[in-house]
């Protein structure tokens, strides 16, 4: 009888091998086969001449390579032709030992496929304050537009629109707050249509979309990490157990926003390492703005 079992014993043995194998497989690609999501934004606000205007974002690389030299990450954001890129924080990560080469190498291939604007997420600041202008100094060598809570207008045949960008709340203490940059929007522009870039998904409600931005472009919250049935995410960056404004587009629930909206990316890259992703693909987000 003995012998009789040990052949069966070897056989489960071996199945929970091969099962073990395919789970540590499915992990793998699940944290490093890029995803493309292709979305719609649509508003009446939207002046005609940007009508099918594309935009890439891409967030939380925390230093992450997708293939050599990412390479593969760039031949994906090529693929979506975008005609902008946003790229909207923890771009580097606060244990990397080398931030400034690698954001320099990353905004100079972004900004060679098309203009390229960036803000500050938590990880940069974690550095300190010298690393984190050093890191805007890099990119702004490599052509990539850094928006430290400021606008710029972006014009098409008489038609404009502004895009703006606030630095991480970890930032310099005395730095311009939110409103006041939304002040500085209103006193030049009366009624604008306008995008902001700003790291933090948690800080949308109650505080971002009381701004007047038409779409907010976010990150931060990883998705969830691990994204299962039914739900936003098991957990954020922020710890929070069964997140929401984790993945896609959500309206402001405060009863002052009057409808704003909010695009949160899944992010690209894991801090710390160790924490994988699940069912929660690294995403280059592709969003066209529509007139309608």
């Amino acid at each position: 009888m003995a012998n009789r079992r040990r052949p069966r014993s070897r056989l489960h043995a071996v199945m929970r091998c091969g099962l073990l194998a395919l789970l540590v497989l499915f992990v793998y690609w699940d944290n490093t086969a890029l995803r493309t999501d292709s979305l719609t934004y649509t508003s009446t606000a939207l002046p005609a001449e940007f009508d099918g205007l594309r935009i890439v974002q891409l967030s939380d690389l925390h230093n992450r390579e997708f293939g050599k030299n990412n390479q593969r990450l760039y031949a994906a954001v090529e693929q979506a032709a975008p005609d902008l890129i946003f790229l909207t924080g923890d771009l580097v990560d606060e244990y990397a030992e080398a931030p400034i080469p690698y954001a320099k190498a990353v905004g100079k291939a972004l900004s060679a496929i098309a203009p390229t604007y960036y803000v500050t997420g938590n990880h940069e600041w974690a550095h300190g304050n010298a690393v984190v202008e050093e890191i805007k100094a890099a990119l702004r060598e490599a052509g990539v537009t850094v928006l430290s809570n400021e606008f710029v207008p972006l014009e098409r045949d008489g038609d404009a629109i502004l895009i703006a960008g606030i630095d991480d709340p970890n930032g310099y203490a005395d730095q311009k707050t939110p409103d006041g940059l939304a002040e500085e929007i209103y006193s030049a522009y009366d009624d604008p249509f306008w995008l902001l870039l700003a790291h933090r998904n948690n800080l949308f409600n109650g505080r971002y979309c009381r701004l007047g931005a038409d779409l907010t472009f976010s990150g931060h919250a990883h998705g969830g990490i691990w994204r299962l049935p039914f739900t936003d995410g098991l957990v954020d960056t922020n710890l929070h157990f069964l997140p929401s404004f984790t993945s896609g587009f959500y309206r402001c629930t405060d009863e002052d926003c009057e409808g704003a909206e909010v695009f949160v990316s899944r992010g690209l890259g894991n801090s710390p390492r160790w924490a994988f992703r699940l069912f929660n693909r690294p995403q280059v987000a592709v969003i066209t703005l529509k007139k309608g």
